[in-house]
C-alpha cells in the first residue's frame, strides 16, 4: 500500500484542525479570537460540511465574516452551561432570560445602537413574552443583564465601538455605542424553538438524531460527552456501538485526533491534546482540587467486588451507589485536611453546603457522578416517536441495575470515576474473545 504523499497529509492537517476549532467553538469569527483559524474552515468548507452532516447529523453554515456548526442536544442533564469569564459562575435562569431576550431584539436592530436603547428594548419585549424581568436599578440585576451582553460581545453580535457593556452594572447607569451583527445574531440559537411547546420539550427534540437514529446519537455522545457509560445508551445505540466500535474508533482518529478507551463499562474519547474539552480535572482553583480528592475517597470507599462484563461471565458495575451521610463526612475531612494548609477559597470553605454543591456539579459534568434515578437505558429523556428497542429483538447487554440504584435514592460513583483511584486493581486475564466484544473487559484495570 502506497503511504500518503506530503501533500495529503497537510491537507488532513488542515481539515482535521479546522473541524476541531469548530468542534470546541461552534461560532467563529473572521476578526475574533481564532482568526488565524479562520481562513482554514473557509479552504475546507465543502469538506468540513459533508462530513458534520454525514457523521453528526449536524450543519454547518460558512459565510465571509464568520461559521457556525449548529450542534444538537443530547437530553436532559447533558447540556454545557455558559459561565462569567471573570468568576467561572455558570448563568442562572435570570441570565439566560435576558440573553434570549436581547436576540430577539437584536435581529431587528439597527447597524448601532445605544446601550441604554437596548435594554428599553430589552424590557419592552419581557413585557411582550410575558417575562418578569427585575429592577434593573438593582445592583444584581444589572450584573445579570451585563453577562448577558458580555456573552454577546465574545459572540460577535455585538462590538463596543463606544464605551462598554458593563456599564450597564454601574450605579448611575454608563452609555455606550454598540455595532450590531444582525446575521451572527439569527445564526446564534440553534434548537427547533417554533416546534416546542415550552423548554423541557425543547430539549427533548433537540437532542432527537432524526433520520440517524441511534448511529448519529451514539456519536454525538462520544464526541460532546467525557465518557459514555452503557446505560447512558438505549437497547438500539448499544447494539450499533457493540458491532462498530472498532471502526468508528478509527474514524475519530482521523477525523479529529482523538483516541477511543473502550472498557467493559463504557467507552470515551479521549483528546491528546487536551484542548477539545472545557472541563479538566485535575484542574486549578478550590473546586477542582476538592473535587479530584473527594472522587479518590469514594473510589477507595466504594470499590466494587468482581467487576466485568457479562460476556466473560462478570458482573457489569457501572455504578456503586453512595451511602447517606459519606458525601459530608469525607468532605469535611477532607477541609481539615487540606483546605486551610491549600489556601482554599474562604468563602467556599465557610459554606461546607456551597462548596459540596459545586463539587459534585463538577464531577457531574465529568460523568463520574450522577444523581440516582432512571438512566436512557430506561427509556429517561427520549424524544416522542423515537425507536429504543434493538433490531431484530437482538440481544445486548444487559444494563439493568448496573448502577445498582433499585429503589436508591441520593449518589451513585459511576465506573470511570475508578480512573483516579490511587491504587489499580488488576484482574486475571481470561479466555481471548472476538474482536468486536464490548470492551477490553475485566483482564484490564478499570481505571
Amino acid at each position: 500500500m502506497a503511504l500518503p504523499s506530503t501533500h495529503d497529509v497537510a491537507l488532513a492537517a488542515e481539515r482535521r484542525a479546522a473541524a476541531r476549532l469548530l468542534l470546541a467553538h461552534p461560532l467563529v469569527t473572521c476578526d475574533g479570537p481564532h482568526s488565524d483559524t479562520f481562513p482554514l474552515i473557509r479552504r475546507h468548507a465543502d469538506w468540513l460540511a459533508q462530513r458534520f452532516q454525514q457523521v453528526f447529523g449536524y450543519r454547518l453554515l460558512v459565510e465571509a465574516s464568520y461559521a457556525r456548526l449548529f450542534k444538537a442536544g443530547l437530553g436532559p442533564g447533558s447540556g454545557h452551561r455558559l459561565e462569567r469569564p471573570s468568576t467561572g459562575t455558570p448563568f442562572t435562569p435570570r441570565t439566560y432570560s435576558c440573553l434570549a431576550l436581547a436576540l430577539s431584539v437584536l435581529v431587528t436592530a439597527p447597524e448601532q445602537l445605544l446601550l441604554s436603547q437596548l435594554v428599553a428594548d430589552l424590557r419592552a419585549a419581557a413585557v411582550d413574552a410575558g417575562i418578569e424581568i427585575g429592577d434593573t436599578g438593582r445592583q444584581a440585576e444589572r450584573r445579570t443583564l451585563a453577562a448577558a451582553l458580555r456573552q454577546l460581545v465574545d459572540w460577535g453580535v455585538l462590538k463596543e465601538t463606544e464605551g462598554h457593556v458593563s456599564a450597564v452594572a454601574e450605579e448611575r447607569g454608563g452609555e455606550a455605542l454598540l455595532t450590531v451583527d444582525r446575521e451572527i445574531a439569527r445564526a446564534v440559537v440553534a434548537g427547533p424553538l417554533a416546534q416546542s411547546r415550552d423548554g423541557g420539550d425543547l430539549v427533548r427534540r433537540a437532542a432527537d438524531p432524526g433520520f440517524g437514529g441511534p448511529r448519529t446519537y451514539v456519536r454525538r455522545r462520544l464526541v460532546e460527552t467525557p465518557v459514555v457509560h452503557l446505560d447512558d445508551l438505549t437497547d438500539a445505540e448499544r447494539e450499533w456501538l457493540r458491532t462498530r466500535q472498532r471502526r468508528e474508533s478509527q474514524a475519530f482518529s482521523e477525523l479529529l485526533g482523538l483516541e477511543a478507551e473502550i472498557r467493559a463499562e463504557g467507552i470515551a474519547l479521549v483528546d491528546p491534546d487536551g484542548d477539545l474539552t472545557d472541563l479538566h480535572l485535575p484542574g486549578t482553583g478550590t473546586v477542582a482540587q476538592a473535587a479530584l480528592l473527594l472522587v479518590g475517597r469514594l473510589v477507595e470507599r466504594l470499590r466494587p467486588e468482581g467487576p466485568g462484563h457479562p460476556a466473560v461471565g462478570g458482573r457489569l458495575v457501572i455504578g456503586v451507589p453512595v451511602p447517606d451521610g459519606l458525601l459530608t463526612e469525607l468532605l469535611d475531612g477532607l477541609v481539615e485536611e487540606y483546605g486551610r494548609r491549600a489556601n482554599w477559597q474562604r468563602g467556599l470553605l465557610d459554606d461546607r453546603d456551597g462548596l459540596l454543591a459545586a463539587v459534585l456539579g463538577l464531577l457531574v459534568r465529568m460523568r463520574l457522578m450522577a444523581p440516582a434515578g432512571p438512566v436512557r437505558a430506561d427509556g429517561h429523556g427520549l424524544p416522542e416517536g423515537y425507536e429504543g428497542a434493538a433490531l431484530d429483538d437482538r440481544s445486548v447487554t444487559d444494563v439493568s441495575g448496573a448502577r445498582g440504584q433499585a429503589g436508591a435514592t441520593g449518589w451513585v460513583l459511576l465506573a470511570a470515576a475508578a480512573r483516579f483511584a490511587t491504587t489499580v486493581a488488576v484482574s486475571p486475564r481470561p479466555a481471548p474473545r472476538q474482536a468486536d466484544d464490548v470492551s477490553p473487559g475485566p483482564e484490564e484495570p478499570h481505571r
